[in-house]
């Protein structure tokens, strides 16, 4: 499996329209299975074993067949980035036709946050409003902001622990959605989660796929939303799948973000907010054209190599999967 995932390995660039968490330029490698194309694009400064999610979500999606799906298309929302003005984020805005919720990353200066949350709800005074912060804000700043920020669907992760989560949870009526205290935990299905968030946050890489992702939801039996982690469309197709898979989908899903880039290897468009449920095999010649350097590629193909290391080959057999 791993010859084969190297064999068929293709590296690409792909821009961002505006800066998203620091990146302009986002490295996705992808590589081909015998059901289809799977994606690893683990942040550059994950660790091998932090990454090790990554890939299996990646080999599964090449080499395990899906769920049936339940639904053909998936309502997402649009995402807005820490961007100020008013014209960028209306242009950016437009990119999401469609979208009736608005999730807007905030935990920066408040008084910029706020005026970022005012500009939406001007432009799109109908759309329902979430927060995505990140666990940046303690308990209170949290509390403060949240009394001032009007009416919210959800905040995601507005504190960094289960403790604060599970304080701020007492002092306000916004719900709240957990991410990084699931995807980053050393076992998602340990977590004490009761009294703490309202809404678990899936998404597909970091949690080691589709069928990984599909036992938390199970396991917490919370109401669930799909996100995704900025990958190329062969990445959110897969998100797509999750999403399609889940029993009861209550919340428009994370999973626009194409939407976001500049360039892209494969199509998934917005119609009337929502994507349809696809495979996606990546455009030869895009996979040329945003195709990185010969040292790149190898520097992502001894990546994989320490990842499988780390603890993929080890996780493979234990799931079963044919190597």
């Amino acid at each position: 499996m791993l010859d084969s995932i190297l064999g068929s390995l293709k590296v690409v660039a792909l821009a961002t329209k505006t800066d998203f968490r620091s990146v302009t330029s986002r490295e996705v490698a992808l590589f081909e299975g015998s059901q289809g194309w799977g994606e690893f694009s683990p942040f550059l400064e994950y660790s091998h074993e932090e990454s090790v999610p990554w890939l299996l979500s990646g080999i599964e999606a090449a080499f395990i067949e899906s769920p049936a799906p339940r639904r053909r298309k998936i309502e997402v929302n649009a995402t807005l980035p820490a961007i100020d003005d008013p014209v960028e984020i209306e242009k950016l805005l437009n990119a999401f036709d469609g979208t009736k919720v608005v999730k807007i990353k905030v935990g920066g200066e408040p008084e910029i946050d706020l005026a970022r949350i005012a500009c939406v709800r001007a432009l799109r005074p109908d759309a329902k409003i979430r927060l995505d912060v990140n666990g940046l804000w303690s308990v209170g700043q949290a509390h403060a902001f949240l009394t001032q920020a009007g009416e919210i669907e959800y905040v995601e992760q507005p504190c960094s622990t289960i403790e604060e989560l599970r304080e701020l949870k007492d002092r306000t009526g916004v719900k709240i959605a957990g991410d990084e205290i699931i995807r980053k935990a050393k076992d998602p299905l340990t977590l004490n989660l009761s009294g703490a968030i309202d809404v678990v946050m899936l998404k597909v890489a970091p949690l080691g796929g589709i069928a990984k992702a599909l036992e938390i939801a199970r396991h917490y039996s919370l109401p669930v939303a799909v996100s995704s982690a900025l990958e190329s469309a062969v990445g959110i197709s897969h998100g797509l799948k999750l999403a399609a898979a889940i029993s009861q989908l209550d919340y428009a899903c994370g999973l626009g973000t194409g939407a976001l880039l500049a360039v892209d290897v494969g199509e998934l468009p917005i119609i009337d907010g929502t994507i349809e449920v696809v495979d996606v095999k990546p455009d030869v010649s895009a996979l040329n054209k945003f195709a990185v350097s010969n040292e790149r590629l190898n520097w992502w193909k001894n990546r994989i190599r320490m990842v499988w290391i780390a603890g993929a080959e080890q996780s493979i057999k234990n799931n079963g999967w044919s190597e």
